[in-house]
């Protein structure tokens, strides 16, 4: 490991070498602080209409060295004249700042002088591109379409690190950071302060084809050292709102559609090595070679919509997801990290109906036979997606994808041979959203339709286990009044998923919604269903500004709702009420900066009217003075009835919890970061949990940051549920539902070092050992259907013997014997991901990726400790070293 070290710093050794100069040279890096301050230019043009900026057409050269002194900017006209946000609302800003718009055919660009009294404080930070960090800022946000909505944000730091996202909504912190477009900036830093440069390219934006155009814009300018952020178009705490606040920027002429592509292809190759392999096992090499490529292509349609491609999409830079011991009977989602299923697709995954996961998955299907070869996930074939926005406010977002069919090589006990076995059908899935904005503070229409048609084959394992065909839909609408400070919402949605009947029988037995329950009078297993449908539906109102808010949902999910060949949906059967009301104070004051209270509550009952829980929770957050920030919330769950406590069993009472939260943090803005949380909650079954939660950031020079989050949670679940057995009385219809007392711990550290020679040349590390342990004790069976409490086994006339090696027990309840299996675990497990990222032109890039992914069991029974972090560096495991390149060709005409 240690050589793979020294030769990674070496590449980037020569790395630095070989650029030298011209790697600090492009655009986004940013210049030596001068000691002298620039001359004095020529008497400047301000606007001095509040609200409005003007951008000018010019045919002057415009070289991005960050210092503004192209005779460009000698013309521009600068609007100037920020107010203080934070700390002292509606205060003029500290600093001066000045910002000047001119663009010619291909491109906006903006001129930014940043003004400081005390230039010896601004951080010139270097960081990769979106990583804000603590240095100083300059924002602009774009409505481009002036429909006072969405927006576009460009944004960089006195370093010169470029960020970058999109507004989906009409909210400031609605963003999207997977917005990564081509565009060009440079800084520099000196006696009065620091100056911006920025290109922005029209291909990069869209907008209306309107010959004459008005944006909406606003200027943001933070500054860490003191806690001050300053808007151009001052938006107040207690406001709510984005682009609809936005001044206007105008003078935009000419913007004539041109016809776009950009081409993305990409070569990869990898190395996979593993520690240890199993020499019985014909499939466990010690070492494979990889080498693949690929496309990316991006057209646009006009100045307003985007036709992208895919072919044989590579992922291989992105970053693992992180381990976890799943102990329920619901499916862990995790996050979408795949450039290709983020970028662009606000509108897709804005409700959970498209889990884009779902795409490129881990073949579904279990292969068996002795030892076996499975692809890692399901190949993409190829996809497309396509996003755009009307002159008439109608937005509208398609993706398309096919997977291939996949197969698993097996070999069975005394066979030589392997056989093939399908673990995967080939996949064809689709899903289309329109949106229609309305009335004068941005009213919405929704409406998304999603499929999936798998090629399945009679009588094969794929058809017998899944859906050959599955649809859902959904239409929402969302009304806005009073400049936005009320919000009413209303939404309907349908699915409907058909193929084999042993298929539709597996999704009526599945874990959402089990129907199989012996005392559920609403609904039953059809062994002979050949379809299932399903819907949804809702209604929420809310107050979003002010000193009070509040909200009320309501929300029903049929027993029959399904979606989760396309979409993300954990249980269904299910209706649902909350309610929270919250008073919260913006105004500066003695001891507190800002704070707010609140009350929540929540209930929800299955269609048969059985209440499967309820409760209330009594919330604050404060902000003191010196911007310190903590919070605090405290809860009750109410005694209830659950319906999947013993998976598919009758209905078994549960006890009430109580729970306490605490957390605190440092100012945001601080060089050194950190915070800390815990809770604690009590159940009166005897269960109990406690996490701890804490994060340092450290940032030692300009171009390094190094954060640390460790976590700790222990957890000692007294209703466990362990298996069904046959055997039980009629008290719970034949069947014995059986549980135990569970104590698990587990440890985790996540460790994150960037390192960055310029904005455009980083190094980033991840790595996360991770350690678990879990101890079964105390069964016990459920006596009777509604009964909050166990029969103990080892207690009224029954007896369970001590574990035996592998852990199993033997129990005599003085009817029958029968044997639990061992459920102890102690896992180990070790992720990590260190990628150099080099951005050697504009949008064409060259990764050196190295990830491991290592884990071990240890002696079941015995309770992990913190050094078994240690330990997990130990584990058997495998490592890849990985190699792509991409080149952006971009191509335009009129």
């Amino acid at each position: 490991m240690s050589n793979l070290f020294m030769r990674t710093a070496a590449l980037l050794a020569a790395l630095t070498t070989v650029v030298g100069s011209d790697v600090t040279a492009q655009p986004g890096g940013p210049s030596s602080p001068s000691p002298v301050a620039p001359a004095r230019p020529a008497p400047l043009s301000f606007i001095r209409e509040p609200g409005r900026a003007e951008a000018m057409r010019t045919d002057m050269s415009i070289h991005l060295d960050g210092r503004l002194d192209e005779a460009a900017w000698q013309t521009a006209r600068y609007v100037t004249g920020l107010t203080q946000r934070e700390p002292n609302e509606g205060a003029a800003a500290s600093d001066s700042t000045r910002v000047a718009f001119v663009y010619d055919d291909q491109a906006l660009y903006i001129g930014a002088r940043m003004n400081s009294s005390h230039p010896e404080s601004i951080r010139p930070l270097v960081a990769r591109r979106d990583k804000e960090g603590s240095a100083e800022q300059l924002i602009l946000s774009f409505d481009t379409f002036g429909d006072r909505r969405t927006a576009y944000t460009f944004s960089v730091t006195s370093g010169g690190v470029r960020v970058d996202y999109y507004h989906g909504s009409d909210f400031e912190n609605s963003r999207d950071y997977t917005f990564d477009p081509v565009w060009q900036v440079r800084t520099t830093v000196d006696a009065e302060g620091w100056t911006a440069e920025m290109r922005i390219p029209f291909s990069q934006l869209r907008f209306s084809a309107a010959d004459e155009q008005t944006w909406g814009i606003n200027i943001v300018r933070l500054i860490p050292e003191r806690n001050e952020s300053a808007y151009w178009m001052l938006v107040r705490r207690s406001e709510t709102g984005w682009s609809s606040r936005m001044g206007q920027l105008t003078g935009l002429k000419g913007l004539r559609s041109r016809q776009r592509i950009e081409v993305l292809p990409y070569v990869a190759s990898d190395t996979r090595t593993k520690s240890a392999v199993n020499p019985a096992n014909p499939f466990d090499a010690k070492q494979r070679n990889e080498v693949r490529a690929g496309a990316d292509l991006k057209v646009g349609l006009g100045p307003n919509a985007t036709l992208e491609a895919t072919i044989n999409p590579d992922f291989g830079q992105v970053e693992a997801d992180p381990a976890v011991v799943n102990l329920s009977a619901f499916e862990v989602f995790f996050d979408e990290r795949r450039p290709f299923f983020t970028e662009g697709t606000q509108l897709l995954n804005a409700r959970g109906n498209f889990y884009s996961r779902r795409i490129g998955a881990p073949p579904p299907l279990n292969p068996g036979g002795t030892y076996a070869d499975v692809p890692h996930n399901t190949t993409i074939l190829g996809a497309a997606k396509v996003s755009g926005r009307l002159p008439s406010k109608l937005s509208f977002a398609g993706l398309t994808a096919l997977s291939a069919q996949e197969n698993a090589q097996v070999i069975d006990a005394g066979q030589q041979i392997p056989r093939e076995v399908e673990v995967a059908p080939r996949t064809l899935y689709g899903v289309g959203v329109v949106q229609q904005e309305f009335g004068k503070d941005g009213s919405t229409a929704y409406a998304m339709f999603t499929g999936v048609e798998r090629n399945l084959k009679d009588g094969t394992p794929a058809q017998r286990a899944l859906a050959e065909r599955a649809y859902s839909g959904l239409a929402d609408t969302r009304l806005r009044w009073a400049g936005g400070k009320y919000d009413m919402s209303a939404f309907v949605g349908f699915s409907h998923i058909s193929g084999d009947s042993l298929a539709m029988l597996a999704q009526q037995r599945s874990s959402r919604r089990f129907f199989q329950r012996p005392d559920a009078h609403y609904v039953h297993v059809d062994s002979g269903l050949t379809s299932m449908n399903g819907y949804i539906a809702g209604i929420n109102h809310s107050k979003m500004s002010g000193s009070w808010l509040w909200d009320i949902d309501l929300s029903a999910e049929s027993p029959g709702y399904e979606i989760n060949d396309a979409g993300r949906l954990g249980g269904t059967d299910d209706l649902s009420q909350s309610s929270n009301l919250r008073y919260r104070q913006t105004r500066r004051g003695r001891y507190f900066h800002n704070w707010d209270i609140g009350l929540s509550q929540y209930a929800g009952w299955n269609f048969g009217g059985v209440n499967n829980y309820s409760g209330f929770e009594l919330y604050s957050n404060q902000t003191l003075r010196n911007f310190l920030r903590s919070w605090m919330n405290v809860g009750i769950g109410l005694p209830a009835t659950s319906d999947d406590l013993t998976r598919g069993g009758p209905l078994m009472r549960t006890y009430g919890e109580h729970w306490v939260n605490a957390g605190i943090s440092s100012r945001s803005g601080a060089r050194t970061s950190w915070s800390f949380s815990t809770g604690a909650s009590t159940r009166g079954d005897g269960g109990n949990s406690v996490n701890l939660n804490g994060a340092l950031t450290l940032r030692p020079g300009a171009r390094m940051e190094l954060s640390i989050t460790p976590a700790f949670s222990g957890n000692e679940n007294a209703r466990q549920y362990v298996t069904t057995r046959s055997g039980g009385t009629a008290a719970t219809y034949g069947s014995r539902y059986i549980f135990a007392h569970v104590d698990q711990v587990q440890y985790s550290v996540r460790f994150r070092l960037n390192y960055a020679l310029t904005p455009n040349l980083t190094f980033e590390t991840y790595a996360e050992p991770f350690a678990a342990s879990g101890r079964y004790h105390e069964y016990g069976e459920l006596p009777a259907r509604l009964s909050r409490d166990l029969r103990t086994y080892g207690t009224q006339g029954t007896t369970i013997s001590a574990p035996d090696s592998t852990g199993a027990r033997l129990v005599n309840d003085g009817a029958a014997y029968f044997t639990l299996p061992g459920n102890d675990f102690n896992l180990r497990s070790f992720r990590s991901n260190a990628v150099m990222r080099w951005e050697w032109r504009p949008g064409c890039t060259l990764f050196v990726v190295w990830q491991q992914d290592r884990s071990a069991e240890r002696t079941p029974g015995l309770t992990a400790k913190p050094g078994a972090l240690w330990d997990a560096l130990r584990a058997d495991g495998t490592q890849v070293i990985a190699l792509k390149a991409s080149y952006w060709l971009p191509l335009s005409w009129r």
